[in-house]
């Protein structure tokens, strides 16, 4: 087997916000919310509130990754994450 620089992101397990994945999908924050709940999306979760219409999303980088390719460090989240 050639041991070549196929090294792997250096996950943290980041939470990665839905608006960070539908930017970098291209698709609305609405269409990932939506697909979460639904259990569509294999790359997080979504979790109902109790005696509440709202969700909490988890959405972890290692899954997002392997799911959809995308990765972000907390580095480069923590350079950009000021103008927000």
């Amino acid at each position: 087997m050639n041991n070549t620089t196929n090294s792997l992101p250096a996950f943290t397990g980041r939470n990665v916000p839905i608006k960070e994945i539908a930017q970098a999908t291209g698709k609305d924050p609405q269409y990932i919310r939506i697909g979460l709940q639904k259990g569509i999306f294999r790359f997080g979760y979504a979790f109902k509130k109790d005696g509440s219409s709202e969700y909490n999303y988890l959405c972890p980088d290692k899954k997002v990754w392997e799911d959809l390719g995308y990765f972000r460090s907390k580095a480069e989240v923590g350079d950009a994450g000021n103008d927000e």
